[in-house]
Protein backbone atom coordinates (compact mmCIF):
# COMPACT_ATOMS: atom_id res chain seq x y z
CA UNK A 1 0.00 0.00 0.00
CA UNK A 2 0.94 3.41 -0.37
CA UNK A 3 3.34 4.83 2.14
CA UNK A 4 4.61 8.20 2.24
CA UNK A 5 5.24 11.61 4.06
CA UNK A 6 1.23 11.74 4.90
CA UNK A 7 1.31 8.40 6.68
CA UNK A 8 4.24 8.97 8.23
CA UNK A 9 3.96 12.12 10.08
CA UNK A 10 -0.07 10.69 10.75
CA UNK A 11 1.03 7.78 12.12
CA UNK A 12 -1.43 5.70 9.77
CA UNK A 13 -1.43 2.75 7.56
CA UNK A 14 -3.11 4.12 4.73
CA UNK A 15 -3.50 7.51 2.95
CA UNK A 16 -6.89 8.23 3.79
CA UNK A 17 -8.36 10.95 6.53
CA UNK A 18 -12.27 10.36 7.52
CA UNK A 19 -13.82 14.36 6.85
CA UNK A 20 -14.21 15.89 9.99
CA UNK A 21 -18.15 16.65 9.62
CA UNK A 22 -19.61 18.81 11.97
CA UNK A 23 -23.06 18.76 14.04
CA UNK A 24 -22.93 14.87 15.24
CA UNK A 25 -21.82 13.10 12.16
CA UNK A 26 -18.49 12.28 13.88
CA UNK A 27 -19.72 9.83 16.59
CA UNK A 28 -16.63 7.98 18.55
CA UNK A 29 -17.58 5.04 16.97
CA UNK A 30 -16.87 6.76 13.33
CA UNK A 31 -13.63 7.96 14.08
CA UNK A 32 -12.67 5.00 16.24
CA UNK A 33 -13.87 2.37 13.82
CA UNK A 34 -11.96 4.89 11.09
CA UNK A 35 -8.98 4.42 13.31
CA UNK A 36 -8.94 1.10 13.94
CA UNK A 37 -9.13 0.34 10.03
CA UNK A 38 -5.92 1.91 9.36
CA UNK A 39 -7.17 5.78 8.67
CA UNK A 40 -7.30 9.22 10.46
CA UNK A 41 -10.70 8.98 12.14
CA UNK A 42 -11.68 12.75 12.62
CA UNK A 43 -13.65 14.97 15.18
CA UNK A 44 -16.14 17.32 13.35
CA UNK A 45 -15.97 19.87 16.70
CA UNK A 46 -17.06 22.63 14.81
CA UNK A 47 -20.22 23.36 16.86
CA UNK A 48 -18.98 21.61 19.99
CA UNK A 49 -18.58 22.95 23.46
CA UNK A 50 -15.33 22.54 25.00
CA UNK A 51 -16.57 20.16 27.88
CA UNK A 52 -18.41 18.17 24.87
CA UNK A 53 -15.01 17.41 23.13
CA UNK A 54 -13.15 16.56 26.01
CA UNK A 55 -15.92 14.18 26.61
CA UNK A 56 -15.53 12.74 23.16
CA UNK A 57 -11.93 12.72 23.54
CA UNK A 58 -12.08 10.60 26.55
CA UNK A 59 -14.81 8.16 24.89
CA UNK A 60 -13.25 7.81 21.57
CA UNK A 61 -9.11 7.03 23.49
CA UNK A 62 -11.80 3.65 24.97
CA UNK A 63 -12.41 2.39 21.59
CA UNK A 64 -8.81 3.15 20.03
CA UNK A 65 -5.50 2.95 20.51
CA UNK A 66 -4.51 4.25 17.41
CA UNK A 67 -4.08 8.00 16.08
CA UNK A 68 -7.23 10.09 15.58
CA UNK A 69 -7.76 14.00 15.10
CA UNK A 70 -9.82 17.08 15.59
CA UNK A 71 -11.15 19.98 13.30
CA UNK A 72 -12.21 23.23 14.58
CA UNK A 73 -13.67 26.06 12.86
CA UNK A 74 -11.25 29.08 13.15
CA UNK A 75 -13.87 31.99 14.11
CA UNK A 76 -14.11 35.50 12.12
CA UNK A 77 -15.21 39.01 13.29
CA UNK A 78 -19.02 39.36 11.73
CA UNK A 79 -21.51 41.90 11.73
CA UNK A 80 -25.02 42.05 11.19
CA UNK A 81 -28.06 44.57 11.12
CA UNK A 82 -31.34 44.85 12.51
CA UNK A 83 -33.10 44.58 9.23
CA UNK A 84 -31.16 41.54 8.27
CA UNK A 85 -32.28 39.81 11.20
CA UNK A 86 -36.21 40.82 10.93
CA UNK A 87 -35.82 40.39 7.00
CA UNK A 88 -34.37 36.46 7.36
CA UNK A 89 -36.96 35.77 10.82
CA UNK A 90 -39.89 37.50 7.95
CA UNK A 91 -39.10 34.45 5.59
CA UNK A 92 -38.54 31.87 8.48
CA UNK A 93 -42.15 32.23 10.32
CA UNK A 94 -44.14 30.39 8.03
CA UNK A 95 -41.21 27.44 8.78
CA UNK A 96 -41.26 27.86 12.51
CA UNK A 97 -45.04 27.55 12.30
CA UNK A 98 -45.46 24.72 9.93
CA UNK A 99 -43.22 22.71 12.06
CA UNK A 100 -44.89 24.24 15.57
CA UNK A 101 -41.31 25.94 16.65
CA UNK A 102 -42.47 28.22 19.56
CA UNK A 103 -42.51 32.31 18.93
CA UNK A 104 -40.34 32.17 22.35
CA UNK A 105 -37.43 30.30 21.21
CA UNK A 106 -33.82 31.90 21.92
CA UNK A 107 -32.90 34.15 18.52
CA UNK A 108 -30.06 35.18 20.21
CA UNK A 109 -26.66 36.13 17.87
CA UNK A 110 -23.89 35.29 20.03
CA UNK A 111 -21.00 38.18 19.53
CA UNK A 112 -17.76 37.91 17.72
CA UNK A 113 -16.53 37.54 20.82
CA UNK A 114 -18.21 34.75 22.12
CA UNK A 115 -16.75 32.46 19.15
CA UNK A 116 -12.92 33.46 19.85
CA UNK A 117 -13.46 32.96 23.47
CA UNK A 118 -14.97 29.22 22.84
CA UNK A 119 -11.98 28.33 19.82
CA UNK A 120 -9.23 29.28 22.82
CA UNK A 121 -10.76 27.19 25.10
CA UNK A 122 -11.49 24.14 22.86
CA UNK A 123 -7.65 25.01 21.40
CA UNK A 124 -6.92 24.19 25.06
CA UNK A 125 -8.54 21.03 25.45
CA UNK A 126 -6.99 19.85 22.59
CA UNK A 127 -3.27 20.26 24.37
CA UNK A 128 -4.88 18.86 27.33
CA UNK A 129 -5.79 15.90 25.72
CA UNK A 130 -2.67 15.50 23.95
CA UNK A 131 -5.12 14.73 20.64
CA UNK A 132 -2.12 14.15 17.60
CA UNK A 133 -3.13 16.28 15.08
CA UNK A 134 -5.98 19.45 14.81
CA UNK A 135 -6.88 20.80 11.57
CA UNK A 136 -8.74 23.68 11.09
CA UNK A 137 -11.43 25.08 8.72
CA UNK A 138 -12.74 28.21 7.46
CA UNK A 139 -8.83 30.46 8.33
CA UNK A 140 -6.44 29.93 9.93
CA UNK A 141 -5.35 30.35 13.38
CA UNK A 142 -2.98 33.00 15.08
CA UNK A 143 0.77 32.23 14.78
CA UNK A 144 0.66 32.36 18.30
CA UNK A 145 -1.82 29.21 18.62
CA UNK A 146 0.16 27.45 15.62
CA UNK A 147 3.35 27.80 17.66
CA UNK A 148 1.94 26.52 20.76
CA UNK A 149 -0.02 23.70 19.46
CA UNK A 150 3.49 22.91 17.31
CA UNK A 151 4.89 22.83 21.17
CA UNK A 152 2.99 20.31 22.22
CA UNK A 153 4.19 18.25 19.02
CA UNK A 154 0.71 18.03 17.55
CA UNK A 155 0.54 17.70 13.54
CA UNK A 156 -1.60 20.75 11.95
CA UNK A 157 -3.71 21.05 8.46
CA UNK A 158 -4.91 23.87 6.85
CA UNK A 159 -7.69 23.85 4.52
CA UNK A 160 -7.66 25.81 1.29
CA UNK A 161 -9.97 26.17 -1.57
CA UNK A 162 -6.86 28.10 -4.11
CA UNK A 163 -3.69 27.88 -4.46
CA UNK A 164 -2.82 31.36 -2.69
CA UNK A 165 -4.72 30.07 0.59
CA UNK A 166 -2.54 27.30 0.15
CA UNK A 167 0.39 28.82 -0.04
CA UNK A 168 -0.49 30.75 2.99
CA UNK A 169 -1.15 27.36 5.15
CA UNK A 170 1.81 26.47 4.30
CA UNK A 171 3.63 29.60 5.16
CA UNK A 172 2.32 29.88 8.48
CA UNK A 173 4.01 26.43 9.74
CA UNK A 174 1.21 23.77 9.42
CA UNK A 175 2.42 20.04 8.34
CA UNK A 176 -0.25 19.08 5.50
CA UNK A 177 -2.76 21.02 3.44
CA UNK A 178 -6.43 19.47 2.54
CA UNK A 179 -7.01 21.28 -0.94
CA UNK A 180 -11.02 21.12 -1.07
CA UNK A 181 -12.53 20.94 -4.28
CA UNK A 182 -16.01 22.10 -5.46
CA UNK A 183 -17.23 18.77 -5.59
CA UNK A 184 -17.10 18.48 -1.79
CA UNK A 185 -19.89 18.59 0.77
CA UNK A 186 -21.10 20.51 2.95
CA UNK A 187 -19.60 24.18 4.38
CA UNK A 188 -16.96 25.63 1.63
CA UNK A 189 -13.43 26.19 3.47
CA UNK A 190 -12.45 29.50 1.47
CA UNK A 191 -10.98 32.57 3.74
CA UNK A 192 -9.18 34.04 1.07
CA UNK A 193 -10.81 34.24 -2.07
CA UNK A 194 -14.08 34.79 -2.50
CA UNK A 195 -17.00 32.43 -2.69
CA UNK A 196 -17.06 32.17 -6.54
CA UNK A 197 -13.09 31.92 -7.09
CA UNK A 198 -13.20 28.96 -4.67
CA UNK A 199 -15.08 26.81 -6.82
CA UNK A 200 -11.99 25.39 -8.35
CA UNK A 201 -12.70 21.50 -9.13
CA UNK A 202 -10.29 19.35 -7.40
CA UNK A 203 -8.46 17.60 -10.94
CA UNK A 204 -7.54 20.72 -11.30
CA UNK A 205 -6.83 22.23 -7.96
CA UNK A 206 -4.60 19.40 -6.78
CA UNK A 207 -1.61 19.88 -9.44
CA UNK A 208 -1.60 23.55 -9.10
CA UNK A 209 -1.21 23.37 -5.40
CA UNK A 210 1.41 20.66 -5.36
CA UNK A 211 3.35 22.85 -7.85
CA UNK A 212 3.40 25.70 -5.57
CA UNK A 213 3.89 23.98 -2.23
CA UNK A 214 6.47 21.55 -0.01
CA UNK A 215 4.13 20.34 2.76
CA UNK A 216 1.98 16.65 2.14
CA UNK A 217 -1.47 17.93 0.07
CA UNK A 218 -4.34 16.00 0.72
CA UNK A 219 -7.23 15.88 -1.56
CA UNK A 220 -10.80 16.41 -0.40
CA UNK A 221 -14.21 16.53 -3.00
CA UNK A 222 -15.95 14.17 -4.23
CA UNK A 223 -13.63 11.18 -3.54
CA UNK A 224 -15.42 8.02 -2.68
CA UNK A 225 -13.48 4.88 -3.57
CA UNK A 226 -10.27 3.84 -4.94
CA UNK A 227 -10.37 4.87 -7.90
CA UNK A 228 -10.59 8.15 -6.16
CA UNK A 229 -7.93 8.26 -3.90
CA UNK A 230 -5.24 6.64 -6.59
CA UNK A 231 -6.53 9.67 -9.60
CA UNK A 232 -5.45 12.06 -6.54
CA UNK A 233 -2.64 10.29 -5.90
CA UNK A 234 -0.93 10.14 -9.41
CA UNK A 235 -2.13 14.09 -9.53
CA UNK A 236 0.63 14.37 -7.07
CA UNK A 237 -1.72 14.56 -3.05
CA UNK A 238 -0.20 12.43 -0.59
CA UNK A 239 -3.58 11.31 0.13
CA UNK A 240 -7.37 11.92 0.53
CA UNK A 241 -9.77 12.98 3.04
CA UNK A 242 -13.28 11.72 2.75
CA UNK A 243 -16.91 12.60 4.05
CA UNK A 244 -19.78 11.30 1.86
CA UNK A 245 -18.44 8.51 1.64
CA UNK A 246 -17.80 8.14 5.65
CA UNK A 247 -21.21 10.18 5.99
CA UNK A 248 -23.26 7.00 5.04
CA UNK A 249 -21.65 4.44 6.75
CA UNK A 250 -23.21 2.73 9.79
CA UNK A 251 -21.39 4.23 12.25
CA UNK A 252 -22.20 7.27 11.18
CA UNK A 253 -24.20 9.90 13.27
CA UNK A 254 -26.06 11.32 10.67
CA UNK A 255 -29.77 11.34 10.61
CA UNK A 256 -31.47 8.29 8.62
CA UNK A 257 -33.17 10.61 6.28
CA UNK A 258 -29.40 12.54 5.33
CA UNK A 259 -28.39 8.91 4.80
CA UNK A 260 -31.23 7.99 2.89
CA UNK A 261 -31.19 11.22 0.77
CA UNK A 262 -27.75 10.52 -0.49
CA UNK A 263 -28.33 6.72 -1.25
CA UNK A 264 -31.05 7.67 -3.77
CA UNK A 265 -29.88 11.09 -4.86
CA UNK A 266 -28.56 11.57 -8.50
CA UNK A 267 -25.04 14.06 -9.01
CA UNK A 268 -27.65 16.77 -10.45
CA UNK A 269 -29.94 17.18 -7.23
CA UNK A 270 -26.64 18.56 -5.78
CA UNK A 271 -26.61 22.47 -4.93
CA UNK A 272 -24.77 24.76 -3.66
CA UNK A 273 -26.69 26.95 -0.73
CA UNK A 274 -26.09 29.52 1.65
CA UNK A 275 -29.74 29.42 3.13
CA UNK A 276 -29.36 27.28 6.24
CA UNK A 277 -26.19 29.31 7.39
CA UNK A 278 -25.19 32.32 5.40
CA UNK A 279 -22.30 30.22 4.73
CA UNK A 280 -21.79 28.41 0.79
CA UNK A 281 -22.52 24.80 1.01
CA UNK A 282 -23.08 21.67 -0.70
CA UNK A 283 -26.11 19.28 -0.53
CA UNK A 284 -29.19 18.26 -1.67
CA UNK A 285 -31.75 19.94 -2.96
CA UNK A 286 -34.74 20.32 -0.99
CA UNK A 287 -37.88 22.11 -0.23
CA UNK A 288 -35.93 24.87 2.20
CA UNK A 289 -33.20 25.86 -0.29
CA UNK A 290 -36.00 26.00 -3.34
CA UNK A 291 -38.12 28.26 -0.99
CA UNK A 292 -34.93 30.36 -0.02
CA UNK A 293 -33.06 30.70 -3.20
CA UNK A 294 -34.31 34.14 -4.26
CA UNK A 295 -33.30 35.45 -0.82
CA UNK A 296 -30.32 33.74 0.07
CA UNK A 297 -27.78 36.39 -1.01
CA UNK A 298 -29.68 38.84 1.45
CA UNK A 299 -29.70 36.46 4.22
CA UNK A 300 -26.92 37.24 7.07
CA UNK A 301 -23.77 35.85 6.87
CA UNK A 302 -22.19 32.93 9.20
CA UNK A 303 -22.75 32.13 11.96
CA UNK A 304 -25.43 34.57 12.36
CA UNK A 305 -27.82 32.58 9.69
CA UNK A 306 -26.94 29.18 11.12
CA UNK A 307 -28.28 30.24 14.40
CA UNK A 308 -31.80 31.99 12.99
CA UNK A 309 -32.59 28.36 11.61
CA UNK A 310 -30.90 26.21 14.02
CA UNK A 311 -34.15 25.27 15.64
CA UNK A 312 -36.10 24.69 12.04
CA UNK A 313 -33.39 21.81 11.72
CA UNK A 314 -33.47 20.52 15.04
CA UNK A 315 -37.18 20.27 14.72
CA UNK A 316 -36.91 18.97 11.48
CA UNK A 317 -34.84 16.07 12.23
CA UNK A 318 -37.50 14.79 15.27
CA UNK A 319 -40.30 15.24 13.24
CA UNK A 320 -38.68 13.26 10.34
CA UNK A 321 -38.82 15.92 7.65
CA UNK A 322 -36.35 16.19 5.52
CA UNK A 323 -37.79 19.22 3.47
CA UNK A 324 -35.88 21.64 6.34
CA UNK A 325 -33.04 19.70 7.19
CA UNK A 326 -29.44 20.25 6.15
CA UNK A 327 -28.51 17.51 3.13
CA UNK A 328 -24.71 18.51 3.15
CA UNK A 329 -23.27 15.83 0.51
CA UNK A 330 -20.38 16.09 -2.46
CA UNK A 331 -21.30 15.53 -5.92
CA UNK A 332 -20.74 11.63 -5.90
CA UNK A 333 -24.00 10.14 -4.50
CA UNK A 334 -24.45 7.58 -6.92
CA UNK A 335 -21.18 5.91 -5.31
CA UNK A 336 -22.29 6.05 -1.62
CA UNK A 337 -23.38 2.85 0.60
CA UNK A 338 -24.28 2.01 3.50
CA UNK A 339 -22.26 -0.10 4.72
CA UNK A 340 -19.68 -0.76 7.85
CA UNK A 341 -16.40 1.87 7.99
CA UNK A 342 -14.26 -1.31 7.89
CA UNK A 343 -16.01 -2.35 4.66
CA UNK A 344 -15.58 0.62 2.76
CA UNK A 345 -11.71 0.74 3.89
CA UNK A 346 -10.89 -3.19 2.98
CA UNK A 347 -12.63 -2.39 -0.80
CA UNK A 348 -10.85 1.19 -1.19
CA UNK A 349 -7.42 -0.88 -0.36
CA UNK A 350 -8.90 -3.62 -2.61
CA UNK A 351 -9.65 -1.56 -5.63
CA UNK A 352 -6.33 0.55 -5.16
CA UNK A 353 -4.46 -2.73 -5.77
CA UNK A 354 -6.50 -4.02 -8.27
CA UNK A 355 -5.70 -0.73 -10.08
CA UNK A 356 -1.93 -1.02 -9.10
CA UNK A 357 -1.91 -4.59 -10.63
CA UNK A 358 -3.66 -3.45 -13.77
CA UNK A 359 -1.28 -0.56 -14.38
CA UNK A 360 1.83 -2.56 -13.79
CA UNK A 361 0.47 -4.28 -17.00
CA UNK A 362 0.69 -1.39 -19.59
CA UNK A 363 3.60 -0.38 -21.41
CA UNK A 364 4.70 2.68 -22.73
CA UNK A 365 6.42 3.03 -25.51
Amino acid sequence: MIKNKMTELLKIEYPIIQAPMAGGVTTSNLVAEVSNSGGLGMIGAGYMTPDQIRDQIKEIKQLTTYPFGINLFVPNEFTYTEKEIKGANGHLQPIYKQLNISDNVNLDIPTSNHFFEKFDEQIQVVIDEKVPVCSFTFGVPSIEIIAELKHHNIILMGTATTVEEAVEVEKLGMDMVVVQGSEAGGHRGNFMADDEKSLVGLMSLIPQVVDHVSIPVIAAGGIMDGRGLMAAICLGSKGVQMGTAFLTCIESGAHKLHKEGILHAKEDQMILTRAFSGKWARGINNKFISDFKNHEESVPHFPVQNNLTQHIRKAASSQNNSDYMSLWSGQSPRLAKSQTVEVLMKDIIAEVKNINKHLSNITVE
